[in-house]
């Protein structure tokens, strides 16, 4: 089975970026640009894994967090949280939204598809 990964940001270099990534770990990766965006996807998609950034126009991640957890489908998704963003009281906010886990931009290839794999369960 593939696992299939929603990656939510604003960036069209990071969507790429992690597109490919994805891709190129075995994985389908569908792409969403803002939260609303996101959150809509998430719906259509049913992921097994998302990854979100913070800082989006129309909805920011802690609203798709929001969002996922409060849902009555997938709520317990797990979601990571990839942001140019360290503090640790965001870090804390997201844990609290109910966050899997959280990376830091720019993010290193193996480690995130690493955690990826750890979060779902997938083999390889």
């Amino acid at each position: 089975m593939t696992i299939k990964v929603l990656a939510i940001d604003d960036s069209r270099t990071i969507r790429s970026l992690v597109r490919k990534v994805m891709e190129d770990a075995g994985f389908h990766c569908v792409c969403a640009e803002d939260g609303v965006e996101g959150v809509n996807r998430f719906a259509e998609e049913s992921p097994d894994i998302v990854i979100t950034d913070i800082n989006m126009p129309n909805m920011d991640g802690f609203g798709v967090i929001n969002t996922i957890r409060g849902g009555t489908t997938n709520r317990m998704v797990p979601i990571l949280v990839l942001t140019t963003e360290s503090a640790d009281h965001l870090k804390a906010k997201a844990r609290e939204a109910g966050a899997t886990g959280w990376i830091v931009k720019p993010f290193d290839d193996e480690t995130i598809v690493s955690l990826v794999r750890r979060v779902t369960g997938a083999r390889g």
